[in-house]
């Protein structure tokens, strides 16, 4: 592998790294201070209004750039982008002051797009956003969520590829749903265009020389007259190598979700911390579902290298739930639990319901949820 390639692998893993230790670090601050943002974070249901949310605003975008209102998308996710933000700054800050550093993330954006403001932007709204997830999605909306999404998005890029026309128009925007993977240090998104081709939502996979960026470096001017045929043989390879890899903010955010689920609904009895310092809700499943993560991307990775491009969540999603199960099993959460198919009964208020004709004994369950934790 070439080091420029591995220099842009390395990166990748890093801002994945810091999204998941992020949302980790967030679930337990995030649920003290109300966040769950839905009623009951074990109905699998969610996840289905999720995935119908999903496919409206696809299409909205779709025709968007259709029709030319890319600013409406732009204005959309930076708008998104300062709200996330004031999540995160609320955990440090009060919620009145955490609008100041939320506003000035969000016209930062605006003003000076560059590739290292794009990615902190990006790890800090993927790391709100699966912990504001992880504590709303149950087990079982989880598992349901991840793999519902890495099916659509496998569909997308291999089949209807409408995802990879998607990726093309909000990679022109310099906006935070991508995050930027330059090769080289000197990388400028401002002052580069991009390509045309991502792998959908996640990354970039370009199927020829003319849609990368490529390297234009001389190294046989550097070294003067005396040029060597392992000179230009290493020129003729720098010119190949990218000078950024794109993926998809989803493609770190979907994972994650899981992770912060686990560390937050499994039992404390079965899965305590592992002690962690700052990091107290990261629990063996957690840690196992990231490890998975991991693997899923380093093959990403590799395919990505091969020109072509890729649909990242069956991989990544496919990963994280692999590892996922591995430590709930191996920290002795039974099968079923571990799905999210534990059923629980609240209390149950046994009636007598009277009518002029007949009189009948019912059993009426106030209260009934397949949850994944007891508290006892």
């Amino acid at each position: 592998m070439h080091r420029r390639v591995a220099f842009g692998v390395g990166f990748t893993a890093v801002l994945f790294f810091f999204v998941q230790l992020g949302a980790l670090a967030l679930v337990p601050t995030f649920y003290e201070q109300g966040y769950q943002t839905v009623e009951d974070p074990t109905n699998p249901t969610n996840s289905l209004v999720y995935i119908g949310a999903i496919l409206v605003a696809t299409a909205v975008m779709l025709a968007a750039f259709k029709y030319e209102l890319q600013w409406l998308v732009k204005a959309f996710v930076t708008l998104a982008a300062g709200s996330l933000a004031w999540y995160v700054f609320s955990v440090f800050f009060s919620p009145l002051l955490a609008v100041i550093p939320a506003v000035g993330l969000a016209v930062l954006l605006i003003v000076y797009p560059e590739w290292y403001v794009i990615d902190a932007a990006g790890v800090l709204m993927g790391a709100g956003a699966a912990g504001l997830f992880g504590i709303s999605f149950g087990l079982l909306p989880a598992l349901v969520l991840l793999s519902i999404l890495a099916i659509y998005d496998a569909i997308s890029v291999y089949g209807t590829e409408h995802m990879l026309d998607l990726a093309a128009g909000v990679m022109d925007l310099n906006l935070p749903v991508v995050l930027v993977v330059p090769t080289t240090l000197s990388y400028s998104l401002r002052e580069d265009t991009p390509p045309v081709t991502t792998d959908d939502t996640t990354t970039d996979g370009s199927s020829s020389d003319t849609e990368t960026r490529e390297h234009t470096a001389d190294e046989s001017a550097e070294r003067g007259v005396d040029t060597t045929n392992s000179a230009d043989e290493t020129s003729t390879e720098e010119q190949h190598v990218r000078d950024a890899f794109f993926i998809g903010l989803g493609d770190a955010v979907m994972p994650t979700v899981l992770v912060a689920s686990a560390a937050f609904f499994l039992p404390t009895e079965l899965t305590p911390s592992l002690g962690i310092s700052g990091i107290p809700a990261l629990t063996l499943p957690a840690l196992t579902a990231m490890i998975g993560t991991f693997i899923g991307l380093f093959i990403l990775m590799w395919l990505v290298t091969k020109d072509r491009a890729h649909a990242g969540l069956p991989l990544l999603n496919g990963g994280a739930i692999g590892g996922y199960l591995i430590g709930a099993l191996l920290s002795g959460v039974p099968f079923i639990r571990a799905l999210g198919l534990w059923v629980t009964f609240d209390w149950i208020e046994f009636g007598i319901i009277t009518t002029p004709k007949t009189s009948r004994h019912r059993v009426r369950f106030r209260s009934f949820s397949i949850l994944e934790t007891v508290d006892t």
